[in-house]
């Protein structure tokens, strides 16, 4: 059997992940349907995969808040505490994080190993040059994007898809959260 294998990213409608403007968490569209719809997400079993950069910038993240900030919704805690494998060949361990494995190797037979051996399926939230490099070796079956209602042009940064292949879309589930937030799933095929 082979894991499913989902690319779980936020973004501006301008296809940003990040921002340097001051918008705040969820570029100030938090709502209780989204933060439900996150904890329902995450309450399910899975594995998450990280790259070095994401995984440093969560630890940090963590790090620099306190029990009270956005950063600790209970979603973000939950993910935390779900099995995690790391692949990186510049971060040396013991890692930070309450069960994480550092794999050290080419992201693409990494993950291609994951798939085959997992009992659970795979998650990764953000990760974007190797979910990138992921989609393009045909190893992400599902792209969930959050989509918030802004326009970043002036302090977006961290294009999602810049880079990447070109790929067709097919919809698989949608949902509007809060009156203003998509949720939106896809099955990614190669466009040749």
């Amino acid at each position: 059997m082979t894991a499913t294998y989902t690319f779980d990213v936020f973004m501006s409608l301008d296809g940003f992940g990040s921002t340097t403007g001051d918008w705040g968490g969820y570029w100030g569209k938090q709502g209780p349907e989204l933060l439900q719809r996150r904890l329902a997400t995450y309450g399910e079993d899975h594995r998450m995969v990280f790259g070095a950069r994401t995984f440093e910038l969560f630890g940090q993240m963590l790090a620099d808040s306190t029990e009270e900030s956005d950063v600790r919704d209970a979603w973000v805690t939950r993910m935390t505490n779900l099995p995690a494998t790391v692949v990186s060949n510049t971060l040396q361990g013991p890692l930070d994080w309450p069960d994480a494995t550092l794999v050290r190797g080419d992201a693409v037979d990494v993950v291609a190993g994951l798939k085959k051996g997992s009992e659970v399926p795979l998650r990764s939230h953000g990760s974007l040059s190797m979910n990138r490099a992921l989609m393009a070796a045909g190893l992400v079956d599902l792209v969930q994007v959050t989509l918030f209602p802004v326009v970043t042009g002036q302090t977006g940064t961290e294009p999602i898809f810049h880079g990447a292949a070109d790929f067709d879309l097919e919809l698989v589930e949608s949902r509007t959260l809060d009156g203003r937030t998509q949720e939106l799933l896809y099955r990614p095929t190669r466009h040749t």
